[in-house]
């Protein structure tokens, strides 16, 4: 019996047991796994620095390292976004709608974990606390699978998780991890339909189109995110500086880093120009059309590969459109569907455009990176969905759960 099976088996089991779990019982675990992080604080980031080190060894890019690297500062926001699940409304048996028919028969739609939930992942360990926290807060079990490059930092991180529900009323086997990283487990995974319920991808482009492509078990999809900052033809100079400095090197390592820009031609071109020497200046590798490329010789033409890339990475495509439509056409057909921003005085065009990009997200005068479900007040996210059934944008509780229907008579026969 292979690793996958086995504890596909046992987390399928402790699902039914979770279904009974009380609100109470599951905030105790919670804030019991979020103490026990911080206690084994010196085996986790001992475990992340061998992860590193390896990473290194193989010539892993700065990007995909920082999103490995777990340091105290990112230890403390774990343990605190843990304890943010725990103050949140417990979605589960909530009634969402109720009916009292003619006939006597009463009947209520109520909020139900969705049962064992499959979670595989690339690089950031911390999805490993997230994907946990949030299932065990609705009522769910989980089987994680993360990638070779963090493997050491999630099996740390699942033994502290393991220790903290040992000392509590939830079954310790509603967590599991799958520490054979091989491909042969992630094939096996996405075939295991006989005990997930649904599979979660997070992670590059590449992992999520190979799951939706192979996957056998239902997908909720997370999405690459090549997000855009279009500036308009009267936007304020530092207000745009600002957000798309902001957008694009506050962590570009991560899904809401802005990857492109968008100029109104009619905006003024000495701020265009002093705009491009500021990302240049930071050091962002730009890569430009005919009239950007002529701002600097440091500037390198743009691909048709680069409108559609997604960098993460100090680097960013620049383009010069001469309407609010082009932009907004520009965006719909290389955008990634996840988070994008328009930055404008006009409320007019502000609506226009925000009603007519195809996103999760759209931001109107402010940066791509709060598109969080830390930043929207969810506690931890399990992924930011681009697709538009079930679950849309940032993840939060509720995404991870069902609905069923719960009909109350008193001896009713259909005539």
């Amino acid at each position: 019996m292979s690793e996958v099976y086995e504890k596909g088996r046992i987390a399928k089991k402790a699902s039914f047991v979770m279904n009974n779990c009380t609100t109470v019982q599951k905030n105790e675990a919670l804030t019991k796994i979020a103490d026990q992080l911080l206690k084994d604080e010196q085996l986790i980031i001992e475990a992340n620095n061998l992860d590193l080190q390896q990473g290194r060894n193989k010539g892993l890019s700065e990007s995909i390292l920082d999103r490995i690297m777990i340091n105290h500062e990112r230890l403390v926001a774990i343990h605190d976004a843990v304890l943010l699940l725990v103050d949140l409304q417990d979605p589960i048996a909530e009634v969402l709608e109720e009916i009292d028919k003619e006939n006597g028969l009463h009947i209520e739609k109520r909020r139900v974990p969705l049962g064992v939930i499959g979670m595989i992942y690339e690089a950031r360990p911390n999805v490993t606390v997230d994907a946990a926290t949030l299932a065990l807060k609705t009522g769910n079990a989980v089987v994680l699978r993360g990638s070779s490059s963090a493997k050491q930092s999630n099996i740390a991180i699942v033994k502290s998780i393991h220790h903290a529900l040992e000392n509590s009323s939830l079954p310790k086997e509603a967590v599991q991890l799958i520490e054979d990283t091989s491909r042969k487990t992630a094939a096996e995974l996405f075939t295991l339909k006989e005990f997930l319920d649904v599979l979660i991808p997070r992670g590059s482009k590449t992992l999520i189109d190979t799951v939706v492509a192979q996957s056998t078990v239902p997908v909720l999809e997370t999405g690459a995110g090549n997000c855009h900052v279009f500036i308009d033809e009267d936007a304020d100079y530092l207000m745009a500086e600002k957000i798309v400095l902001n957008a694009k090197t506050h962590r570009t390592s991560v899904c809401n880093a802005a990857e492109s820009l968008l100029i109104h031609s009619r905006w003024n071109q000495n701020f265009t120009a002093q705009l491009v020497a500021q990302l240049l200046a930071a050091d962002i590798t730009l890569y430009g059309d005919e009239i950007i490329c002529g701002l600097s010789p440091q500037i390198i033409p743009a691909t048709e590969e680069d409108w559609s890339t997604e960098y993460l990475a100090m680097a960013m495509s620049i383009k010069v459109v001469d309407c609010l439509d082009e932009a907004i056409a520009h965006i719909n057909q290389y955008g990634t569907k996840h988070s994008e921003a328009i930055i404008t005085p006009s409320v007019e065009h502000a609506t226009y455009f925000t009603k007519s990009v195809d996103a999760a997200a759209v931001y109107h005068n402010a940066s791509t990176r709060f598109t969080d479900g830390f930043e929207f007040g969810y506690g931890a996210e399990i992924g930011i969905s681009t697709q538009k059934l079930h679950a849309r944008g940032p993840m939060g509780l509720t995404a991870l759960t069902s609905t069923k229907y719960f009909i109350e008579g008193n001896g009713q026969i259909r005539e």
